[in-house]
């Protein structure tokens, strides 16, 4: 087995001195053999040493990674609590964020405003999430979403309004989320609390359940969604269509 005096295991750990003797100030790293007066590290140093790295990138809190690392060395597969954590950060949709530039916003979004009224639209727009400044241009998270704008104002709905309705539907798909994580938070993630650190079968339980959710929730919104612009069609235009109808019976032919 390889050893290294801390400089070296520092730099092959992709760390700092400082980090390391913190990390044993803490007991998140062993101390190493000593000769003389040298440390000298191994493998397993260097192992666990870019471990912690790697969970305190993720946001692990010293706590937690203490408690990660007493179960690696009592035996205990990390790499199922390490694979519950990237199943929860995991994004929930496969679209491909795209760019804009300004000129191509205006040309899309800015029929019959002024450079100020435009301007103030485009802030509202990125406090809503749906784009993001990124150095001369604008990254877009969803395409998708910023299509759907582009496609009702060309037919004729103000700005101010698509922006309106995307923030009322973003609150609203927040109370939907809510209602799908309180369901299996209650049923499912509880159960990981009596734990410190979970046991394998019940973090690749959780897993499983979290992975099921992505399609379910796109198979139960989509239906009612589409029942309920049924009936919402039909009971605002109806009575138009129904008038306008009349109207072409009353022409003359």
């Amino acid at each position: 087995m390889a050893e290294y005096r801390i400089d070296e295991l520092a730099r092959l750990g992709e760390s700092t001195v400082r980090n390391i003797r913190a990390y044993q100030d803490r007991g998140l790293l062993p101390p190493p053999r000593l000769e003389g007066r040298v440390g000298l590290y191994d493998d397993s140093h260097l192992a666990r040493l870019r471990l912690i790295g790697k969970l305190l990138g993720r946001g692990y809190t010293f706590a937690i990674i203490r408690d990660l690392l007493t179960a690696w060395e009592t035996g205990k597969d990390v790499g199922e609590v390490l694979g519950l954590e990237k199943v929860l950060t995991d994004p929930w949709s496969d679209e491909i964020p795209g760019t804009a530039t300004y000129d191509e916003l205006v040309g899309i979004f800015g029929t019959g405003l002024d450079e100020d009224e435009f301007d103030a639209m485009r802030d509202r727009t990125i406090a809503l999430g749906l784009i993001e400044p990124e150095g001369d241009a604008y990254r877009v998270p969803s395409p998708r979403l910023l299509h759907v704008g582009a496609e009702l104002v060309a037919a004729g709905i103000p700005l101010a309004s698509v922006l309106d309705i995307a923030e009322q539907i973003r609150d609203d798909c927040d109370v939907i989320a809510g209602r799908f994580v309180n369901l299996v938070q209650e049923h499912v993630f509880d159960g990981l609390e009596e734990q410190t650190v979970p046991d394998g079968e019940k973090v690749t339980e959780v897993a499983a359940v979290v992975r099921r959710m992505r399609p379910l929730v796109k198979m139960v919104v989509e239906p009612f969604i589409a029942r309920a612009m049924e009936t919402r069609v039909q009971e605002a235009l109806g009575e138009h269509l129904e008038m306008v109808r009349d109207h072409l019976g009353e022409s003359p032919g």
